[in-house]
């Protein structure tokens, strides 16, 4: 029997811009899920609610506000270790052609949404100060009657939001299947590279004459441009393409481990739990207990 992942349809009608949905309950029922448009999730009173987006598996507290702007990245909100009988949940779902050329997005004022949103493709995760610097215009979103108005006050959450340093990105990119648009030349050159060959062995000194630099240096360039030496960035690659074949197809962890390039079993199993928390056996059946037949 194949599972997959429910592909929502959302109320939006052919001449709507947004929904807004502000909502009391008890507990988290609704299935792993994507859909079209963008989605903005606020949680209050969730601690112990388990957040996944695409290869991000994580508990929340408090407070939690997500955004995700990719329609093939997976997510849900589980119940896990939640015990609050009054889970506060706010979903704004909205949609901007922000990628064409012709977009005011790209224009200057708009600048920082535009960088959110292309980071957004992944999941992003706001930090609690960004979240109590738009908490009260959230909760008043819903009740605003005039449309206008009303993404009036969107566009402004949405440029705080852009303005939060410390926001994560949640997935990898390998996963959320989300390319480096944004990057300078000779990074995207060797993302790329990487990107296509994972399954190979990658060496330093073969990236750097990739883009005509020495070693030292291009070390350096790229732990500036991504925050992650080489190694880990393609450790990280490496174990995104692994945790989609986890999720996509019924191959063993053995072929996965060797197809996504790693050398050994032990050691892909050492590093799938560091860095996602569970065992690559652990991460299948708890994705896929999270899924429905559609």
């Amino acid at each position: 029997m194949e599972t997959r992942v429910l592909h929502e349809i959302t109320p939006l009608g052919e001449h709507d811009f947004m929904y807004v949905a502000d909502r009391h309950k008890k507990e988290f029922t609704y299935p792993i899920h994507q859909h079209e448009i963008f989605e903005l999730n606020f949680v209050e009173n969730g601690a112990g609610c388990r957040r996944v987006v695409g290869d991000s598996r994580e508990t929340i507290g408090d407070f939690d506000l997500v955004l995700i702007t990719s329609p093939e990245l997976e997510h849900v909100w589980e119940q896990g270790n939640c015990t609050s009988n009054d889970i506060h949940e706010i979903t704004v779902q909205f949609y901007i052609d922000f990628e064409s050329p012709t977009s005011p997005f790209q224009t200057n004022p708009f600048m920082s949404i535009y960088h959110m949103l292309i980071r957004a493709k992944h999941g992003l995760a706001f930090p609690m100060r960004a979240i109590m610097n738009v908490y009260q215009r959230l909760t008043r979103l819903a009740t605003i009657d005039e449309g206008f108005l009303a993404v009036q006050e969107l566009f402004g959450i949405l440029y705080e939001l852009s303005k939060a340093d410390e926001a994560r990105e949640l997935s990898s990119s390998a996963f959320a299947k989300v390319s480096a648009e944004s990057d300078s030349r000779r990074v995207l050159k060797v993302k790329n590279h990487i990107n296509e060959h994972y399954m190979d062995e990658l060496r330093l000194q073969q990236l750097s004459d990739l883009v005509g630099m020495t070693a030292s240096a291009f070390s350096r360039f790229f732990k500036l441009h991504t925050g992650k030496n080489l190694n880990e960035y393609i450790v990280d690659v490496r174990l995104g393409h692994a945790a989609r074949q986890l999720v996509d197809t019924t191959n063993s962890v053995a072929e996965i481990c060797y197809s996504c390039g790693f050398n050994t079993l032990s050691n892909f199993n050492r590093l799938f739990k560091k860095r996602k928390g569970l065992s690559p056996t652990e991460f299948r059946e708890k994705y896929c207990k999270t899924k429905v037949i559609v």
